[in-house]
């Protein structure tokens, strides 16, 4: 079935430019180009990249032509949105293998028999000097500069670099080159794609519409984002993504449902008019994203895992096993060997914190020699659980 036209105007939009009203005319009059940029900067997606999946899939469903573009030529510039400073350059290799995971991960959202893979290496890292000074003489300088990331770092003596005011020209001049009448991307995203705009009516002589996807905030209540680890990932485990989803913020539900899931729109008003608590409505929120990227079985499992450690403070069934060759061990020692913990100061932190359990039972002494006894449990927080072989 088609998605409704409406909706995907306005499920998890946040604004079209430079006008909804002409642009929902405009498609309705012919099939148009579309595409999506993605910079292959890191090897995973995570919730936030898939609004602006969805979005791709939805027009495809719709019969328009749809392009995810790989930024292989832009990622060597590194795009400056949102950041307090400059990208740390990233290697071919690491390029070409995260290209290799992203299809694999996008390819749970999108057809790519239906939506188009092009790489913008293959026209940016072939520009001669005279093209860039084409494609730069139709943007101003101080155009460049008006973004507030960057008027913040030169607020605070920071350095902006030169070639970071390249990359919404890169960027831009990918709407020229695809000929596209709609890009979609994030709310960071906003000023290269209004630099593209400009080029596309300037060199091309036609309109470029804008639409941009509302950004969704992360476990711990912050942007998601890779820098910031708060991040839930969709090859993340079910019984991962269960925990991660339950111990997010309530107030960040019904965002999630309709930027994340495709729960038709009048079942989540009637969500938000309901009694439900929102560890039911989380639960639900859980299953709903876990049968997007895995299964409803898997989905079912999870949540029953879950109550089994939350609500009737259970050990789980099926518990990672480690061996342990010394009789006794100290428990810093074992805890890092376990791989629960990245070093010993992280170990005595969490024990003093009362967030380490032997057996089910907290453990507060840091120096204390563990007998390696089989079958003994440890776990670290509410999630990590290992047993000794």
């Amino acid at each position: 079935m088609k998605p409704n036209i409406e909706e995907v105007l306005t499920r998890g939009v946040d604004r079209i430019l430079p006008d909804k009203k002409q642009f929902a005319s405009f498609i309705e009059k012919k099939k148009i180009r579309i595409y999506l940029g993605i910079d292959p900067t890191g090897g995973k997606l995570h919730l936030g990249h898939t609004i602006n999946l969805l979005k791709l899939k939805e027009f495809s469903d719709l019969g328009h032509e749809t392009i995810l573009v790989i930024g292989t030529g832009t990622v060597v510039v590194g795009d400056p949105s949102q950041r307090k400073e400059a990208r740390k350059k990233i290697s071919k290799k690491e390029i070409q293998e995260n290209i290799r995971t992203w299809k694999r991960q996008a390819g749970k959202i999108i057809d790519f028999k239906k939506v188009k893979i092009r790489k913008n290496g293959d026209w940016l890292l072939k520009l001669k000097y005279k093209d860039m000074v084409n494609i730069a003489s139709n943007i101003t300088a101080p155009q460049l500069f008006q973004r507030d990331n960057f008027q913040n770092r030169i607020n605070r003596g920071d350095t902006v670099w030169y070639h970071e005011t390249m990359y919404p020209l890169m960027q831009g001049y990918d709407s020229v080159v695809l000929d596209v009448d709609l890009e979609i991307g994030g709310t960071d995203q906003l000023f290269n794609m209004m630099i593209g705009r400009d080029l596309q009516r300037k060199m091309n002589g036609r309109e470029k519409y804008v639409m941009t996807c509302r950004m969704i905030f992360g476990t711990d209540g912050k942007q998601m984002s890779k820098t910031s680890g708060n991040c839930i990932w969709i090859e993340d485990s079910p019984k991962e993504m269960f925990g991660k989803i339950m111990s997010m913020p309530d107030e960040f539900i019904f965002d999630y449902f309709e930027s994340v899931t495709r729960v038709p729109i009048k079942e989540i008003e009637k969500m938000k008019k309901s009694q439900n608590n929102p560890r039911d409505l989380k639960a639900m929120l859980a299953r709903e994203v876990i049968k997007m990227y895995h299964s409803e079985e898997d989905a079912k499992k999870a949540e029953e895992e879950f109550n089994k450690i939350f609500k009737n403070k259970e050990v789980p069934e099926n518990i990672e096993e480690i061996k342990i060759i010394e009789e006794k061990i100290n428990i810093l020692d074992l805890l890092v060997k376990s791989n629960l913990v990245s070093s010993k100061s992280d170990a005595k932190r969490l024990i003093e914190q009362g967030g380490v359990k032997i057996n089910s039972q907290p453990e507060k002494d840091w120096k204390k020699d563990i007998e390696a006894i089989s079958g003994t449990v440890i776990q670290v927080g509410k999630r990590k659980f290992v047993k000794i072989k």
